[in-house]
């Protein structure tokens, strides 16, 4: 890492990247090389810049072309191997336990809530923090994982299947064929991903384990927000 942190930022909306970027611009040992507001771009930025910590959105469109949901926990662990010395910070406004615990597990250093403020006055210290291998938990996100699970039961998903329903739920009408080429696993490896996923969902096909994980906060909602019901069936019966 250079003597200056490098910071990127990827958020939907350019108020919020305004608004981190202006908090760490009176840090001189901080510079925010680069900014996004859609998955595609980000992954130019990457492509091209240096980056040492990643400020991460978790609920973003592909492409301004593409409004499905960039698959956040498919790419994460994609980008920590291609740039080792990345660190991402996931701030999100999505407080579901599931979520949080997901996304430390597809290897992000923290987690923030977009409204817990103070941990937010502190972003600088945090990314310092987060540069430096440290792992952070705003104290609204830590007290969110130490909630004991009152609902519905929630199924353990292994990472490679939350990486799997993630990727089918931003590219909805791709065949397993082509999903298992972006993976770089067999076809056979991503249906025994799949299908597994479904027992352990209890659901029978790819529309609703994507709708059920949502509901269940295993992986992100769709870029607008909304759910769709478990029981949605696929526009495709031939998906795995």
């Amino acid at each position: 890492m250079s003597d200056v942190i490098r910071v990127a930022i990827l958020d939907d909306h350019q108020g919020i990247i305004d608004g981190y970027t202006f908090r760490l611009s009176n840090h001189n040992d901080i510079r925010v090389v680069g900014t996004a507001r859609f998955g595609e771009e980000l992954e130019q930025l990457l492509a091209r810049q240096p980056v040492d910590v990643l400020l991460l959105d978790m609920q973003v469109p592909i492409s301004l072309e593409n409004p499905n949901p960039y698959p956040i926990l498919f790419a994460i662990p994609k980008w920590l191997q291609t740039y080792p010395s990345l660190s991402i910070l996931a701030i999100s406004m999505h407080n579901q336990r599931t979520l949080i615990q997901s996304t430390l597990d597809a290897g992000a250093s923290g987690y923030i809530l977009k409204d817990d403020y103070a941990a937010i006055q502190e972003l600088a210290s945090i990314v310092r923090s987060v540069a430096n291998q440290g792992i952070y938990l705003s104290q609204q996100a830590f007290q969110v994982l130490q909630r004991p699970l009152r609902d519905e039961a929630v199924p353990e998903l292994s990472a490679r299947q939350l990486e799997a329903l993630s990727l089918c739920a931003a590219h909805p009408d791709a065949s397993t064929s082509e999903l298992a080429h972006v993976m770089n696993i067999a076809h056979s490896t991503l249906r025994n991903l799949l299908s597994g996923a479904y027992l352990k969902l209890n659901v029978p096909n790819r529309a609703s384990a994507i709708a059920k994980a949502r509901q269940l906060g295993l992986i992100p909602p769709d870029a607008s927000g909304q759910q769709l019901p478990a029981s949605e069936t696929p526009r495709h019966d031939s998906h795995a």
